[in-house]
């Protein structure tokens, strides 16, 4: 079909639109030939035959990716205009510029051909309605995403095959720069910031926590250093846990080069958009990691303990004990787990301070709807046992097992040492000899000496292994103890007994001490017998076994007054802890042990004496019009003063109740109640003076006979004749009789 019968008025009558994009907005600002091509095609529309005012440049998606159509709004307009008929031809240099992606470009195709629409590229018109030019579109459609993926594909292999051997530039974080020589990495020069770096380092050597290193830093007024990527300059700010965090765990300042330690991920949303996430891999999913690629602030070893130490302050998983030691005086937190379930007990605290520890384990609870524990447990009994089980390792006949082993130890290392010396001395003489057969070839004999001098040089590489290993093994000697140090063993257990209980010891040392022994704590309670049955793990898996008896249950004094047992009862009937603590506070009541009541005391009243929790739900619902209010909002509702509405209760005028003294007053307010209060003074009606005087009676009668409703009376609440009005009929002879 030629392409002047393919254009025809019905198509003319629409628009021409010239679809313009680029990949990047680096291609926008360099590549400005293939851009002026794009915009150049409004000239062949008008070829065509199109006026000039219908053609339509859609520009909109100029440094965007044609891998994906949602983030297009100028291709998603085109496809909206394709869709409603406005579109006789969609004009582009190459099918690429349209869609990279087939699904977006067949979607296009179909709605083309179904709604007329031509597509025009630099060679030629086509008809997506026709079989051969569809079959065209499709061919050229495919042929765009493959080449899509084959530059893709290139460029990713020849970027893992450079990170394979250390050698990609990668955006390296603050404290490090590339050598402008040599391209290798390197210390930054400012010395500033080596220091700043190095005391995140120290600071967590001395604190074991990154939360503990980000508050020593604020409490010192330190900054850290900031850098943006692809930026080199250096700015200062405030420390924060992220800033210390990255400094930990980032292996670039371990030397190593590390590359994969993301990876990204792609869904669709609720709105059917395709979301990008990167997500971090575990170390043990690394595409590439070279320790000692260049020189870091901390070895790799050392980097190695800090991750350890780092998961050990997160959140145990199931069944296993820590977490970073913290400020409460709880001994084994985060090390007690649940002989029965086996999950990590939680840490509460009571008393009059707040400093009796108590372990519970709470999951079921928490996590299943339970409605009990599953286990808990005082604290006192059990961490002083398990402190004093962890210092009888150190015993002086404990510790002489200790010394006898560290001497087996030196023993062994001496015999494993021989081995690399031996190796050593092997490689000295394999490189002199090698050195010597150099030496004796003629300079002028190429041919032998080039191979000579490799296998010297070999020979030498061979020996600066040889010795490397060997000053490893040196390093890992055991610590000989000397006559002085094996008496300070034999005591050794009594002095860090005493730097345990040293009032400048603090409550985290104790817990880290302690952790320098222990793995984590098995409790496992037997309500019936009263005793439990505890297992402490030693750091090496050894363990000790023991049972100790619980703390006894009544049968004491410090136990709340029952009065006040039956008060709470009652008031938790219509009142939350709050206010029932604050009625408690007001009688001047207190708990067993002399405290004042708080929520949480009312609280852990109501549940050791089973009351059930105030529910607004159970709240008998009143006929529709009525309701019960408190003070503050009857003010509200009836446009009166606190003071008149304490009188009112006073008076009977309106009804109320209060379950106990101290308790909030609980006001009857329905429709006749609001009837009975209005603006002004009706005709007739008196004041409660006028009213004893005209009736002959005294005015608490005339109150007496309010209240029993053989008078009528209202209360003005504006203006200057406010207060209580009574209506006195005359003729109604005998109705004011004398008092009962």
């Amino acid at each position: 079909m030629a392409e002047s019968t393919k254009i025809t008025r019905l198509h003319l009558r629409r628009d021409a639109v010239v679809y313009v994009r680029q990949s990047t907005p680096t291609q926008v600002r360099e590549h400005t030939e293939s851009l002026q091509r794009q915009y150049e095609l409004s000239e062949r529309a008008v070829e065509f035959g199109w006026p000039a005012h219908q053609v339509v440049v859609i520009d909109e998606d100029l440094g965007r990716s044609g891998a994906e159509a949602t983030a297009r709004s100028g291709f998603q307009r085109l496809v909206a205009d394709v869709g409603l008929g406005r579109v006789g031809i969609i004009l582009g240099i190459e099918v690429s510029r349209l869609a990279r992606r087939n699904a977006d470009w067949y979607h296009l195709l179909d709605l083309c051909a179904l709604c007329d629409t031509l597509i025009a590229d630099g060679d030629g018109i086509y008809h997506p309605a026709d079989y051969n030019d569809r079959l065209v579109l499709g061919l050229k459609g495919t042929m765009s995403e493959a080449e899509l993926h084959l530059i893709r594909s290139r460029l990713t292999a020849g970027l893992r095959h450079k990170a394979a051997k250390g050698e990609l530039r990668q955006g390296l974080p603050v404290g490090f720069d590339y050598d402008p020589d040599t391209g290798e990495v390197q210390m930054t020069s400012d010395e500033a910031v080596q220091e700043a770096i190095a005391t995140v380092f120290r600071r967590f050597d001395e604190l074991a926590s990154a939360r503990q290193v980000l508050l020593a830093l604020l409490e010192d007024g330190l900054q850290l250093p900031r850098r943006r990527p692809g930026n080199p300059r250096v700015w200062w700010a405030k420390p924060t846990y992220p800033a210390v965090h990255d400094l930990l765990t980032n292996p670039v300042y371990a030397g190593a080069f590390v590359f994969g330690r993301t990876r990204t991920e792609k869904r669709v949303d609720e709105d059917g958009r395709v979301v990008t996430r990167v997500r971090q891999v575990a170390r043990d999913d690394w595409e590439v990691c070279i320790p000692d690629h260049h020189a870091g602030f901390i070895d790799w070893g050392r980097y190695e303990l800090n991750q350890q130490r780092l998961r050990a302050n997160c959140r145990p998983p199931r069944g296993e004990g820590g977490g970073a030691a913290r400020e409460g005086p709880a001994l084994l937190q985060g090390l007690l787990r649940c002989g029965r379930c086996g999950r990590t007990m939680r840490v509460g605290y009571s008393g009059a301070w707040g400093n009796c520890p108590r372990y519970l384990c709470a999951a079921a609870h928490v996590l299943y709807g339970s409605t009990s524990t599953c286990q808990s447990l005082g604290g006192r009994r059990l961490e002083q046992r398990v402190v004093d089980e962890a210092f009888a390792v150190l015993e002086p006949a404990a510790l002489a097992a200790t010394a006898k082993a560290l001497t087996e130890a030196e023993a062994h290392y001496r015999r494993r040492l021989a081995v690399f010396d031996k190796t050593v001395e092997r490689a000295r003489y394999e490189a002199e000899r090698a050195r010597r057969q150099y030496d004796a070839v003629e300079p002028e004999n190429r041919l032998v000496a080039r191979n000579l001098e490799r296998a010297w040089e070999q020979g030498l590489a061979d020996l600066r292994r040889a010795e490397a290993d060997l000053a490893t093994q040196r390093a890992r000697r055991p610590a000989a103890l000397t006559d002085d140090e094996l008496a300070w063993l034999t005591h050794v257990g009594a002095d860090m007994r005493a730097i345990f209980e040293a009032p400048t010891t603090t409550a985290r040392e104790r817990k880290q001490l302690l952790r320098i022994l222990i793995d984590y704590v098995t409790v496992a309670v037997h309500q019936q017998q009263r005793t439990a049955e505890v297992s402490i793990v030693w750091q090496g898996d050894a363990t000790t076994d023991f049972s100790m008896p619980l703390n006894k249950t009544g049968g004491h004094a410090r136990v709340t007054d029952d009065s006040i047992v039956e008060l709470v009862r009652r008031l938790a009937a219509d009142y939350d802890d709050t206010t029932i603590a604050q009625i408690l506070n007001r009688q001047h009541r207190r708990t067993g042990t002399g405290l004042p009541f708080t929520k949480t005391r009312v609280k852990t009243l109501r549940v050791s004496r089973q009351i059930l929790a105030f529910d607004p739900a159970t709240v008998t619902p009143l006929r529709d019009d009525a309701q019960v209010v408190s003070i503050t909002q009857a003010e509200r509702i009836l446009g009166v003063s606190r003071v008149t509405l304490y009188r009112w209760l006073r008076d009977g005028f309106i009804v109320g109740e209060q379950l106990t003294h101290g308790a909030p007053w609980r006001i009857r307010i329905d429709h006749e109640l609001q009837r009975r209060i209005v603006p002004e003074v009706p005709d007739g009606w008196v004041t409660l003076d006028q009213a004893a005087r005209t009736l002959r009676v005294a005015r608490q009668t005339v109150l007496h006979k309010v209240q029993r409703g053989e008078l009528a009376a209202v209360h003005v609440n504006r203006g200057k004749r406010k207060g209580l009005r009574i209506q006195v009929k005359h003729d109604r002879p005998g109705l004011f009789d004398q008092p009962r």
